[in-house]
């Protein structure tokens, strides 16, 4: 089956009964808020759709984002925030037995995580640990990977909490866990398993947690939390307020495509028309068009704005490279909704 938008002929809150939010970029941008994010989110509680945040950030406690998103009027308690660390430390219970020692790389909420699975946490490769969980946090410096390294060769299993090459902080983007986790590859060789997004299993915790029927993914990057969301079979609705763009929407390959697209969380709020494909290629929603001709993604003449041109663009760009066209991505412009 094709990976192409869904239609929804009801508001995503009122067809879906749990939103997995992503955080930075969805919710929030560093320590900013974002333009209808607070607003968007409280509608969709009175609507009686349920929120679990959920972020690639292991480094801080369920407590601690709680309180950030509560201070940028988004109420949250901590058993609706799912992080990479308790996804990590239950990756490795698939494993290891409470009592197993885990050398842990990174900030206190991994540490949390990790003892709170039953597991003896300890510092150094002397201690022999049986395994090795990584995690981001601002102090993370050659010393700890240092020891991960010589665990990781003595035998102990590396477990990150992502592979998050970049991490978006209000300065811009910074190296993320994956450029860290990647010393440790680099001085062993061997290739750590993840349990942070793109693995679906922080969603599949999380759904099983609130016990949702229907649940709906929320991101802003299509390589981790839309591939997440395809891997773990969920509906995804991309936001473009974050990572990744309706120009990057437009030419993702299937496993990264969201099911609906938005320019913020008002889409939750909002049906989502399915394009349809009319005379000459056209593929038209809501009286905006697009087509790809000759491996060029051409539009309608009211140009580049517009959430229902993203639309189309998305769902011509896609039926094109899966029918084998060969779209040139140096004649894809750039979109805004």
């Amino acid at each position: 089956m094709r990976a192409t938008l869904r239609a929804s002929d009801r508001p995503l809150a009122e067809e879906f009964d749990l939103a997995l939010v992503d955080l930075d970029g969805v919710a929030y941008r560093g320590h900013l808020p974002i333009e209808h994010a607070a607003e968007s989110l409280g509608a969709a509680r009175a609507a009686g759709m349920r929120l679990v945040f959920v972020t690639n950030n292991a480094s801080r406690e369920p407590e601690d984002v709680a309180g950030q998103l509560t201070g940028l009027d988004i109420p949250a308690s901590p058993e609706e925030v799912m992080t990479a660390a308790q996804a990590c430390a239950a990756l490795l219970r698939t494993r290891l037995e409470p009592g197993a020692r885990v050398l842990v790389v990174g900030g206190r909420g991994l540490v949390t995580a990790v003892e709170a699975q039953g597991f003896e946490v300890v510092t150094s490769a002397d201690d022999r640990p049986d395994a090795v969980a990584q995690g981001y946090a601002p102090e993370v410096a050659w010393p700890q990977l240092a020891e991960a390294a010589y665990a990781v060769e003595a035998g102990a299993w590396h477990v990150a909490s992502n592979l998050d090459l970049s991490l978006p902080t209000a300065r811009g983007f910074a190296p993320g866990n994956g450029a860290l986790v990647g010393a440790v590859v680099a001085a062993t060789g061997v290739t750590p398993d993840s349990a942070g997004k793109p693995s679906p299993t922080m969603y599949r915790l999380a759904v099983e947690r609130v016990g949702a029927r229907r649940p709906l993914v929320v991101g802003d990057r299509l390589d981790t939390d839309l591939a997440g969301a395809r891997a773990g079979s969920y509906p995804g609705l991309h936001v473009l307020t974050g990572v990744s763009s309706a120009r990057d929407a437009v030419l993702a390959e299937p496993g990264l495509r969201p099911d609906f697209v938005g320019a913020d969380l008002r889409a939750l709020h909002e049906v989502h028309p399915v394009p349809v494909e009319g005379p000459d290629g056209w593929w038209e929603c809501r009286g905006r068009a697009a087509r790809v001709v000759d491996g060029t993604l051409e539009l309608d003449r009211e140009g580049q704005h517009g959430i229902d041109v993203v639309r189309a663009a998305c769902a011509a760009a896609w039926a094109a490279v899966d029918e084998g066209t060969a779209l040139d991505p140096d004649r894809v412009p750039e979109l805004s909704a």
